[in-house]
This record gives structure tokens, sequence and C-alpha cells, in this order.
């Protein structure tokens, strides 16, 4: 399937239910800014999955709101100012949770596609 060379844009849908899962992952290796997110998640998936900001900033405050998340205002030396997010504990137990749900699925979902 990522050997494919026609890539297939995915649904929104897909994208959306799996964008939690997504973001505590990248998160849970280093911190990083939005549109660090942006270009990581591009960057690992080789360019089939795209985060827009509009669906990706709302994400991020909710799982800030959640608890699942923290974020923290840097000054970069040009007086510029960036949000960076880092996991928190409860943030890495979601994480977990929603990995092995995520493993579940797919598996059960390729069960099916193979017969």
């Amino acid at each position: 399937m990522w050997g494919m060379a026609r890539r297939e844009k995915y649904s929104g849908e897909l994208l959306k239910g799996s964008m939690d899962c997504l973001l505590l992952a990248l998160i849970g290796r280093e911190p990083m800014y939005g549109y660090q997110l942006i270009r990581e998640v591009e960057r690992q998936s080789r360019g089939y999955l795209q985060f827009k900001e509009g669906t990706l900033y709302p994400a991020l405050h909710r799982l800030e709101q959640d608890g699942f998340i923290q974020g923290r205002w840097e000054r970069l030396p040009n007086g510029q100012e960036r949000r960076y997010y880092s996991l928190t504990e409860e943030g890495e137990k979601a994480l977990q949770a929603k990995a092995r749900t995520w493993k579940s699925f797919a598996a059960a979902v390729n069960m099916v596609l193979r017969g």
C-alpha cells in the first residue's frame, strides 16, 4: 500500500478520526509547534497525510483542555514567539490506549479485506 506508484488521498473523515493519535505520537517524540506538526506528519507519511491549520489548531486546543498536552510559549532570537506542545503523563496514557485501539481496528479491517 505504501509503495503504490499513485498516491491516493485519504478521506478527511479517516484523517480526522486518527488525528488525536497522530498528534499525540508526534508530540510524544519531542515537543513541537503547530507548523512543525503539519510538516512532520506530511514528511513521515511520505505525503499521504496532511493536516490543515483549520483542523490542527482546534485539535491541539482540545487535547490541551483534555490535559493530554501542555503548551508553552518560547521566544525565538528574532523576537517571534512559538507555542510548543509536549505530552503530559495523561497524554502518554491516552496515546497508548489510542494506539492499541488503532492497531486492533486496522487488524480487523485487514482481516475483512483479505477475506
